[in-house]
């Protein structure tokens, strides 16, 4: 059985990220990062968060980092591989951080990609890595950014 097949995930506004790192036995340091919000040490099986993060973005970077641990990455990528691992691991957390029915039901009324974010409790970034992951599938928000800031 894969670590990722050790427990069960359930998906969505319901999904912590703090209790999958407590099953899987992974601890958390937070610290002062220059040029990130997390990074994951598989050396010593600590996943470093920056200080400072709202809980949403905790939520989110806790999330992306449990990807990196699940898919057995050993953080020394580097070039196409590490941008591939990045992509994945966006990916993979926005899917267990934004379940499709928690999706549908936030656009039947939300008219913003920041009310929808807030309501799923996910960044913004989240949020459009998850659109674009459905790319097609008529949500009413662009997953891309239209402007800057």
């Amino acid at each position: 059985m894969s670590v990722a097949e050790s427990f069960y995930i359930e998906a969505g506004r319901q999904y912590s990220p703090h209790d999958a790192v407590d099953m899987l036995g992974i601890s958390i340091a937070r610290t002062w990062l220059r040029d990130t919000w997390g990074a994951w040490c598989a050396t010593r099986r600590k996943i470093v968060i920056a200080t400072g993060l709202s809980v949403v973005q905790e939520r989110c970077v806790l999330a992306h980092e449990i990807e990196h641990v699940l898919a057995d990455h050993d953080g020394c990528a580097t070039g196409v591989v590490a941008v591939r691992q990045e992509r994945r691991a966006d990916i993979e957390a926005a899917r267990k951080l934004i379940a499709i029915s928690d999706l549908c039901e936030v656009a039947q009324w939300a008219d913003d990609i920041r009310v929808a974010a807030h309501e799923l409790h996910v960044t913004e970034r989240m949020l459009r890595v998850r659109l674009r992951d459905l790319d097609g599938e008529a949500w009413p928000w662009p997953a891309a950014e239209r402007g800057v800031g």
